[in-house]
């Protein structure tokens, strides 16, 4: 930004705490905009004491003048990060002039600074922010240092950055624009929130990256590792084989037989990590893409307990993991769990690369996928164009373009909207009639305001066409079949919920649709060899004695991610009762067999669990099962 436009876009007082060498450094701007002086000079201020010597901050007084400035400064290579505005009795339109902003940039957040104590003020923002006019607000700072504010600004200015290329990069990708592979690869980075540059390969930058790497005619993509001391290069690799070459993993010793292995790293698997690592048991979560489940696919989720703001699910997902992570959990990235079996009392878990994990339980949280289209000429446009999943990392590159959304749940409605930053028009394609019975109303509320979102009820995806890049597609009224062809640039799919349990096999019992029972829900005279005729399952528990489900995979769940969430700490407490009755069932066979074979009766717990030739409980829940001083009776 030059000096002349800095010195019409503020007050001179406002400008005279200049941060030195902030015009020269800076790479973004934040823009504050109010005809309030007052407001203008505090948040002046405290944003240039902070953020001074990474970004350019501007004032604005008349809000006529924004459009202008933004353009002019986006001219100047200084895109705006984050655009601050007055709203309260000085502002009477804030509001409105925050909504005009993603009309001349959708990158920059809209956040909106109300006085503290401002009743009326706040409740017309937290409509705002409802219907999508304003994306976060934030009380003007009062008494210095206020960190109140930093801390919301240094989120904002977080979740701006982490949508633009650019930055450190910890992994390169180099690979072909408009392939499966290259796509899925930059989701996968995206959701574990790990600094990716993606190069296209037939560009000149990416031919020349390919060059000095001495692969010119290597299989793409290549990976490229930066983040050690000696960058390493993989060729074509495959998720596990990078997943290893992050160094994350440890080997798990020969023998070792953990408490608890989780199968699946959504909201459910990872609360249940937490719960069960904090509460000293061992445990291994094995998870064969993302951490987060389809929640982690969420560019913004607003109705989990906790976060006032929202938060993006692979945010979310992330934090987890590390709590997990912090308490002890080990993780086996890239690994699909591919069978079940019951040895010696104790469950061994099979993984897709040929290795095996061995727990005294189990819980099953894989989650549930979006149905497949089974198109062909659309499965064969997979990442060049159609997309399954909300693909966050892909919305930026969905400017100006025309773009189907085919779903009517949560998901489809959040990834519609995080669309329409860019794009130019983005279409909701929903089978029923209404969005009220799969979607929540906030959502139905934002996207009925938003000026570039629309829906289609009773219609179907048909077909489509596409040389190369998805080009149509064929829609289907549900009602009268008619059919017509409409131009298509890219095609989101989030419909179904198709539960992850095809590895099962007959080993535990599901419903028609493959969703798992657990509990009441199981059928009248479930057992078999390995359980007791007198014991009930346990509230979460299978068809198979000490293996759990939670979450989306199980039959009468609610899809919500804080329902996940509870389910899968729900689950410990479970986890323990079935381990202390184990127990006491061994150490009842084993006075049995120390008695003189006269002697000998069938005596015990009331409801002895199976597994009797499992090996003793050790550590601190094999002291007094059942006493009720004992921690494991003590926890929350």
């Amino acid at each position: 930004m030059t000096a002349s436009v800095g010195a019409a876009t503020a007050a001179p007082e406002e400008l005279s705490a200049d941060v030195p060498g902030a015009t020269a450094e800076a790479q973004a701007v934040i823009v504050i905009v109010s005809r309030d002086a007052g407001t203008r000079r505090i948040l002046y201020r405290e944003l240039s004491k902070r953020y001074g010597g990474d970004y350019q901050i501007v004032a604005c007084g008349q809000p006529a003048e924004l459009a202008p400035w933004m353009r002019d400064l986006r001219a100047a290579g200084l895109p705006v990060a984050l655009v601050i505005g007055g709203v309260g009795a000085q502002d009477p339109d804030g509001i409105e002039v925050l909504g005009a902003v993603r009309a001349i940039d959708p990158a920059a957040v809209r956040v909106a600074a109300v006085g503290w104590g401002d009743w009326p003020a706040m409740r017309s923002v937290f409509e705002a922010v409802t219907v999508g006019t304003v994306d976060r607000w934030v009380n003007r700072p009062v008494a210095a240092p206020a960190e109140e504010f930093h801390r919301s600004i240094t989120e904002f200015l977080r979740e701006w950055a982490s949508q633009r290329p650019g930055g450190f990069e910890a992994v390169r990708v180099i690979g072909q624009r408009w392939s499966a592979r290259s796509q899925e690869l930059r989701d996968l980075f995206s959701r574990h929130q790990i600094p990716a540059g993606f190069y296209d390969a037939g560009s000149g930058r990416g031919r020349r990256m390919l060059r000095e790497l001495g692969l010119e005619s290597a299989d793409l993509p290549v990976v490229v590792l930066q983040f050690a001391d000696e960058p390493s290069t993989l060729v074509n690799p495959s998720n596990v084989e990078i997943a290893d070459a992050f160094g994350i993993m440890r080997p798990i010793p020969s023998g070792k037989v953990f408490d608890v292995a989780v199968a699946g790293a959504g909201p459910a698997g990872l609360a249940a990590a937490v719960y069960a690592s904090s509460e000293g048991l061992s445990t291994v979560v094995v998870e064969d893409e993302a951490v987060g489940g389809q929640a982690g696919t969420s560019s913004m989720i607003r109705n989990y307990p906790g976060f006032s703001q929202g938060i993006s699910g692979a945010a979310l997902a992330q934090e987890t993991r590390r709590q997990a992570w912090a308490f002890g959990t080990t993780f086996l990235y890239m690994r699909q769990v591919k069978s079940l079996a019951r040895n010696d009392g104790h469950y061994e878990l099979g993984l897709s690369d040929g290795g095996v994990v061995t727990a005294r339980t189990v819980i099953i949280t894989t989650g549930a996928t979006y149905r497949r289209l089974g198109i062909p000429a659309l499965e064969g446009l997979q990442g060049r164009g159609v997309f399954y999943g909300a693909a966050v990392s892909e919305a930026p590159a969905m400017r100006g373009r025309t773009v189907f959304v085919a779903g009517g749940g949560n998901s489809a409605g959040q990834a519609a909207l995080h669309l329409a930053k860019w794009a130019r028009q983005v279409t909701i394609l929903v089978r029923a009639a209404s969005l009220a019975d799969s979607m929540s109303d906030y959502l139905i509320r934002e996207i009925d305001a938003a000026p570039n979102v629309d829906v289609h009820y009773r219609v179907r995806v048909a077909d489509g066409t596409g040389t190369g890049h998805l080009e149509s597609l064929v829609l289907e009224d549900t009602a009268s079949g008619a059919r017509r062809t409409v131009p298509a640039d890219a095609l989101f799919i989030l419909i179904g919920a198709q539960p992850r349990t095809q590895w099962l096999g007959e080993a535990i019992a599901r419903d028609l649709r493959g969703f798992i029972l657990t509990g009441p829900d199981l059928p009248a005279g479930t057992g078999g060899p390995h359980w007791h005729p007198a014991h009930r399952p346990l509230p979460l528990e299978t068809s198979l004695p000490g293996v759990f489900a939670a979450g989306d995979v199980r039959h009468g769940s609610v899809k919500r991610v804080a329902s996940a969430v509870g389910e899968g700490a729900a689950a410990i407490p479970l986890v323990h009762q079935y381990l202390r009755t184990t127990a006491a069932a061994q150490t009842a066979a084993s006075r049995q067999q120390l008695l003189p074979a006269s002697t000998r009766h069938n005596t015990g717990p009331s409801h002895p669990r199976p597994g009797l030739n499992q090996q003793p409980v050790t550590g601190p829940r094999a002291r007094a099962p059942f006493d009720r001083h004992s921690r494991v009776r003590s926890r929350k």
